[in-house]
């Protein structure tokens, strides 16, 4: 699948992306090293929580979303160059079992005025789960290189 440059992307585009199917180990093994909460590193630490059950941490799904990206539709030329969020939200949590999806939803496209270069694309993240649930959303700006031949 080839890049996009700036002048590919248009308000209101969506891209998706494949899917990645969540695994109890690799919650808790995250958890483990990065977010280590008894609700994310075992069904005993999580009873008795808001969650009821093992959850992932959100920057687990952060980073799942992150690779999904990664490997998507996307596909901004020189990248995913990340340049901040305006929004992060997790309105449910993710599971051992559920298979996450990422949908990118173009919605600014404006040149950079320090970069001739580059420009900037500002794009809606929503994380859904197997049944359509957003279970994070983020709203961030992304660094995206112009096409070489509209440079003057």
């Amino acid at each position: 699948m080839s890049e996009h440059y700036l002048e590919d992307y248009q308000v209101g585009q969506v891209y998706g992306s494949a899917t990645a199917r969540v695994e109890g180990e690799r919650i808790k093994s995250f958890a483990a090293e990065f977010d280590p909460q008894p609700f994310h590193l075992g069904e005993v630490g999580a009873a008795g929580t808001v969650f009821g059950r093992l959850a992932a941490s959100g920057w687990h799904t952060a980073a799942l979303t992150m690779r999904l990206l990664v490997e998507g539709r996307l596909r901004p030329a020189g990248g995913v160059i990340g340049m901040g969020f305006d929004e992060l939200r997790w309105p449910l949590p993710v599971r051992a079992g559920d298979v996450l999806s990422v949908q990118s939803e173009i919605l600014e496209v404006r040149e950079s005025k320090s970069r001739p270069d580059h420009g900037v694309i500002r794009v809606r993240f929503t994380t859904s789960n197997q049944t359509g649930e957003a279970v994070q959303v983020a709203t961030g700006s992304l660094l995206v290189r112009r096409r070489p031949s509209n440079l003057h």
